[in-house]
């Protein structure tokens, strides 16, 4: 060597590792899998109904039906969980549909069971498919505030309507103040002790949630949902909003959205125990593939990147709007 050879340059070369594709799986960190995705899936009252959805390319409103080609795919491509949401024919102020032991929910939950029990179903709990308004409880007047401690009560209703159609885990979405802690004690008065209940413990009042609204129909009539959803600006707000649902007896906890809030999911994964889950959400994949049908991306890659960003971040599994691409892309890889 040299006199005026670098000793970084002769010692220190991170590069070594990166050389081949074997040398950097051999080395690699995080990896994705199958099984982490959580495929959503929205229910749509009625029969016979594939309907697309426009803003989330590759997906439709589905009618129970429906669900046998569904599962088969699922199977075929190694996917082992959903999320599921009700799109009714009839709304009111209260969305009492989310109770109802014949509607879209209660009834996919009984019928994919069926096809497939094996299948982990996991069942969305909030009112805001089921208002004529749109918000997720209930409203007293247009100012589009939500009433906490009317609302709490339905949740539960509807929470223990899935726990007796079969569902595997519950999960509440609705950011009311004491709803895990109401769907607890729901529960377990209907005997469903063992029921777990996974949190949407940190949910921002997100711009990504749009074209999942046009989606399940959600969309509210009037003002918004920032006074119950959180300030996406907000990191110590998080945690405490974590730290109650973990104190009402929430099982499994859940960051929403995903992407813009990994340094959410990666507080949350320091400080507590629980199973993580992200949600990836409607917004992030339509931005995905808009970008990708103008060229402007390398479809598979951006999107595994995302996922794995998600991951590397701490979540152990994914709700996904590219559940199904996903398991294809890990597949040929």
């Amino acid at each position: 060597m040299s006199d005026d050879a670098s000793p970084l340059l002769s010692h220190d070369r991170p590069r070594r590792t990166r050389r081949s594709a074997a040398l950097r799986a051999f080395v690699r960190e995080t990896d994705l899998h199958v099984r982490d995705f959580i495929h959503p899936l929205f229910i749509a009252e009625g029969n016979g109904v594939r309907k697309p959805i426009d803003t989330m390319p590759g997906h439709a409103q589905l009618s129970v039906d429906q669900l046998a080609a569904e599962v088969a795919e699922l199977k075929a491509l190694g996917i082992t969980s959903v999320l599921l949401f009700g799109i009714p024919k009839r709304k009111d102020d209260t969305g009492s549909g989310a109770w109802d032991a014949k509607g879209p929910v209660p009834q996919a939950i009984r019928e994919l069971k069926r096809l497939a029990p094996e299948l982990l179903v996991i069942a969305d709990v909030c009112l805001c498919e089921y208002t004529a308004h749109g918000h997720c409880g209930v409203v007293r007047d247009q100012s589009g505030v939500v009433v906490n401690d009317e609302t709490i009560p339905l949740l539960g209703k509807a929470a223990v309507c899935y726990a007796e159609a079969g569902v595997d885990i519950v999960a509440p979405s609705a950011m009311m103040d004491g709803q895990v802690i109401a769907i607890r004690h729901a529960l377990d008065d209907a005997g469903f002790t063992d029921m777990p209940i996974l949190s949407y413990a940190a949910k921002h009042a997100s711009a990504f949630y749009g074209p999942f609204r046009g989606a399940a129909e959600s969309t509210p009539s009037f003002g918004d949902r920032r006074a119950y959803q959180m300030d996406p600006a907000n990191a110590r707000e998080a945690l405490r909003e974590v730290q109650l649902d973990v104190d009402e007896g929430a099982d499994l906890l859940m960051v929403k959205p995903a992407g813009s809030a990994l340094d959410i999911i990666h507080q949350v994964r320091a400080h507590f125990p629980h199973p993580l889950v992200a949600y990836q959400v409607s917004g992030e994949y339509a931005m995905l593939k808009a970008a990708a049908e103008r060229g402007w991306l390398d479809e598979p890659r951006a999107a595994l990147e995302s996922l794995l960003a998600i991951k590397r971040a701490g979540a152990e599994r994914i709700i996904t709007y590219y559940a199904k691409e996903a398991a294809r892309w890990l597949a040929q890889a």
